[in-house]
């Protein structure tokens, strides 16, 4: 599993990995995970080539069943070699309700590689106290450390955006307060880094006898803190427009009606897919209210439409999200290009009820 908070590069990390798999002749399979459906990290996998499953509805801690049985289709389908689980980036206590119950019950079928978490490190310095800037209430805090807390490997990821000064005072933090893990640093996207982290995951299993203390009523809350929003929009313009950078303003426009009233965005990923054969997609990140959007895949050509999904997570009350996203996808019709939803859900996760729960790998 490669899980880690909102926004830290997991999806980018996943398709590095299985790629590095494939390259070495190993079948890969891919599960995704969130609390609703309509992923972008779905499209983005998928559009690679990638074999993907999608666990709707829960993380995996409360849809175990349906995360061995997302593993029995693709063995059905690619017989993998290796499956790399990507959680929902507000999830904790993974070891106790996936890794141990796996092992424990499972073991004849499944090796349990050591639990990474990856992390923004802009976010975690602000966080870890190491930089002032806007971050989340005490209670997201707590999911986040959590997090921390119980990896095997935490991988400091978009190491490219951070300074040696910034990044080696994050090093020594992280390592100073989340003693058990083994700690990398690197860039998914660039490629740089992974070797380290990818032989740790790759050549050793999962760790025990570290049970990780964590109050579920807090845990609860600090989720329900945050407001999720999953659209899929039909696209159609007048005229051919440019995919790339519709993307980038309405990122920018959403990120600033959001911080106007105060909210703070966990993550924004939205794609554009022209439905044309060779697959061409669009893709852009956003990481935080004073961030900046990443193009991170992009448009060959100009679009004269096409699907657009939005997962957008913030530390706000889910209806505002709405009510952002409904008005900046109707300010599109003053540039010729009609915006119609086909699907929207806005909610707050719900409490977290394992499937299974073991302590020191024991019921």
């Amino acid at each position: 599993m490669i899980g880690g908070f909102l926004g830290a590069g997991k999806t980018t990390a996943v398709a590095r990995l299985a790629r590095r798999l494939a390259e070495q002749g190993r079948r890969v399979g891919l599960i995704a995970n969130d609390q609703s459906d309509g992923l972008v990290d779905t499209a983005l996998l998928r559009s690679k080539g990638f074999s993907v499953e999608e666990i709707a509805g829960g993380c995996f801690c409360c849809r175990f069943n349906s995360l061995l049985e997302a593993a029995q289709r693709l063995t059905r389908q690619t017989r993998p070699d290796v499956f790399v689980a990507e959680p929902v980036g507000s999830c904790t206590d993974l070891v106790a309700t996936v890794s141990y119950p796996l092992r424990r019950m499972y073991g004849d079928r499944y090796s349990i590689a050591p639990l990474s978490v990856l992390v923004d490190p802009l976010r975690a310095a602000r966080i870890l106290g190491l930089e002032k800037g806007r971050a989340f209430s005490d209670k997201v805090i707590y999911v986040y450390r959590k997090q921390l807390e119980e990896a095997d490997a935490i991988f400091i990821n978009k190491c490219d955006l951070a300074g040696d000064p910034l990044r080696e005072r994050l090093e020594a933090a992280i390592g100073e307060a989340f003693p058990r893990a083994e700690v990398f640093c690197g860039s998914a996207r660039d490629g740089t880094g992974l070797d380290p982290w990818f032989s740790f995951i790759l050549d050793s299993e999962g760790r025990e006898g570290a049970d990780l203390e964590i109050e579920y009523d807090l845990y609860a809350e600090g989720e329900a803190q945050l407001g999720w929003l999953n659209a899929t929009v039909r696209l159609q313009a007048s005229r051919p427009f440019d995919g790339n950078d519709l993307l980038l303003r309405l990122a920018r426009s959403i990120r600033d009606a959001v911080a106007s009233r105060g909210a703070e965005i966990a993550h924004l990923k939205m794609t554009l897919d022209t439905e044309e054969e060779d697959g061409i997609l669009s893709a852009v990140s956003l990481v935080g209210s004073e961030e900046e959007p990443d193009l991170r895949e992009s448009l060959l050509e100009q679009a004269e439409g096409g699907v657009l999904i939005v997962n957008l997570r913030a530390e706000a009350d889910p209806e505002l999200l709405k009510e952002v996203t409904d008005a900046e996808l109707s300010a599109l019709e003053a540039e010729g290009v009609r915006a119609s939803v086909e699907h929207m859900e806005r909610f707050r996760p719900a409490r977290p009820v394992p499937t299974h729960r073991m302590i020191g790998g024991a019921p």
